[in-house]
């Protein structure tokens, strides 16, 4: 049996799992493939908007980043990368050995839980913003700056947690579990190892921004916020919740 301490992270064996059944909504929407169905609809939009909208304004950095990687490596190809993702999602259900079956109603409560959770997000920035008092920013584009703004943050919700929280806190923790942590330790080592490089990622490079410590203190905290929830809730919540506390900050709040 899991225990509290022990993240849900990729690539399990079956034996490492807790029993699950169909129809009990907290393990279901843990599933890799019900992630994978869940944000099927913010791939294939944010993907879309990328391609249709030619100044590339849209796309995010961590999309950025994981293509000029893959193009170092010599794998250029334009769709390379939300296929890795969703091989990864699929090789990780292959792994675990649940069941494929997906009750509509858990659709639903994801996006019910990540509308909640984006809020809950929103309302620590209020927070940490009686602290730190700095002036929002804007941006042009040639397409209308709200809908421009929509697909770089449904990029954004998927692709940064794809690289910090699916790819390398998986790897720091086990990591650090190599090393002689305990799973808690190891847990916890990784999430603030990935969560402030998630935090610097956006200061760095020619399309970083400007160095303050408000923007790094809560994507610091963001970071941890995402992590606990790809621990405990699995990628899809993380991702949707990202991607829904970017468009209410970014989109409707603005």
């Amino acid at each position: 049996m899991e225990t509290p301490c022990e993240p849900a992270l990729p690539l399990p064996t079956p034996s490492e799992q807790p029993s699950q059944t169909d129809g009990d909504y907290w393990s279901e929407s843990r599933r890799p493939w019900v992630s994978l169905l869940f944000l099927t609809p913010l791939l294939v939009f944010y993907e879309g908007g990328v391609l249709l909208e030619t100044s590339a304004s849209a796309r995010n950095g961590a999309d950025l980043w994981l293509r000029t990687l893959l193009d170092q490596l010599g794998f250029g190809h334009y769709f390379l990368l939300p296929v890795l993702l969703v091989a990864i999602l699929l090789g990780w259900h292959y792994a675990t050995g649940e069941s494929w079956r997906v009750a509509p109603s858990t659709l639903f409560g994801m996006a019910v839980e990540c509308t909640l959770l984006s809020l809950a997000l929103w309302i620590l920035l209020q927070w940490q913003g009686y602290l730190w008092q700095l002036p929002g920013e804007s941006q042009r584009s040639f397409w209308p700056l709200w809908l421009v703004r929509t697909i770089s943050y449904l990029g954004a919700g998927l692709y940064e947690e794809l690289l910090f929280r699916l790819i390398l806190l998986p790897l720091a923790f086990w990591g650090f579990r190599l090393s002689g942590f305990s799973p808690c330790g190891s847990f916890l080592a990784a999430a603030l190892a990935t969560s402030g490089l998630f935090a610097l990622a956006h200061h760095v490079g020619p399309a970083g921004e400007p160095w303050n410590p408000f923007a790094f203190s809560f994507r610091l905290t963001a970071g941890l916020f995402f992590c606990a929830l790809f621990w405990r809730r699995g990628f899809g919540v993380a991702a949707g919740a990202h991607a829904g506390y970017d468009i209410l900050v970014g989109v409707l709040a603005a």
